[in-house]
């Protein structure tokens, strides 16, 4: 009789436990998602371009193209940074074919 009381003690109190795990499970998944790759092309005061880029993979290499092209390594952070550029219009594309992103011009 002991051994059925413990069995149930114990069942009531696993129970809300296994029932939380796949919510936080689900919780984890999405907060850890990486951000939306976006990229942006302002005019500098020597009336060059500026091109900058976040939420790329880290460490692998995208192309751009418009007015200049070319290709650049993106950081730790998933970031790139080009600067001296002719032209405001930009499209950059990552290596593998899957993210294609349309540059914002940014306006000061």
């Amino acid at each position: 009789m002991n051994r059925t009381r413990r069995l149930a003690a114990l069942t009531l109190l696993a129970a809300p436990a296994l029932a939380v795990g796949p919510a936080m499970a689900a919780q984890a998944a999405t907060t850890t998602a990486p951000a939306a790759a976006t990229c942006n092309v302002e005019v500098d005061s020597a009336g060059k371009y500026h091109l900058w880029g976040q939420g790329f993979p880290a460490g692998t290499t995208v192309t751009y193209s418009g007015s200049t092209s070319g290709s650049v390594t993106v950081n730790k952070q998933g970031r790139f940074d080009l600067g001296g550029l002719s032209g405001n219009t930009y499209v950059v594309k990552t290596a593998d074919g899957k993210t294609t992103v349309n540059c914002t011009p940014v306006m000061h």
